[in-house]
């Protein structure tokens, strides 16, 4: 009779256990595949506030030169455009890692922020405090995904 119930007990004990072993399998492949979608989403964040800051300054720059309306008009449909492709990526940064949600946010305003500038001075300010915001999110997303 001992000999049955200890085989019972080791089936329903190595039943246990293979259910525990797949349930953290599981949950580690949940959190690789949510950490590779936060370092892709990043990645495009950073990308998009590149070429949104590199638009926004050469907009800017037409218009402090005097540049002629066509050429400010194309540059102004151009930045619309790389402003438009930072939001997919903020939204998912801060989704998928709610404490970059604020540093990315004033990542995106800094260099949204390049608009308006009323000299050169001004603009290459706007455009240094942008690229130091995009490093600050750097910094904080590599202090969060370690």
């Amino acid at each position: 009779m001992w000999a049955s119930v200890i085989a019972v007990a080791g089936t329903l004990l190595g039943g246990a256990l293979t259910g525990l072993l797949q349930f953290v399998n599981r949950r580690a492949d949940r959190a690789e595949r949510r950490a590779e979608a936060l370092r892709l989403a990043l990645a495009d964040l950073v990308a998009a506030l590149g070429d949104h800051r590199r638009a926004m300054w050469h907009r800017e720059d037409l218009a402090l030169n005097g540049a002629g309306r066509e050429a400010v008009e194309a540059a102004r449909a151009a930045s619309h455009a790389t402003r438009s492709a930072v939001t997919a990526p903020l939204v998912a940064v801060s989704v998928l890692e709610p404490a970059l949600a604020e540093v990315a946010r004033a990542a995106a305003m800094a260099a949204f922020g390049l608009r308006g500038a009323t000299d050169h001075a001004v603009l290459a300010a706007r455009r240094e405090a942008a690229i130091a915001a995009t490093d600050e999110l750097v910094a904080a997303a590599g202090r969060v995904m370690a």
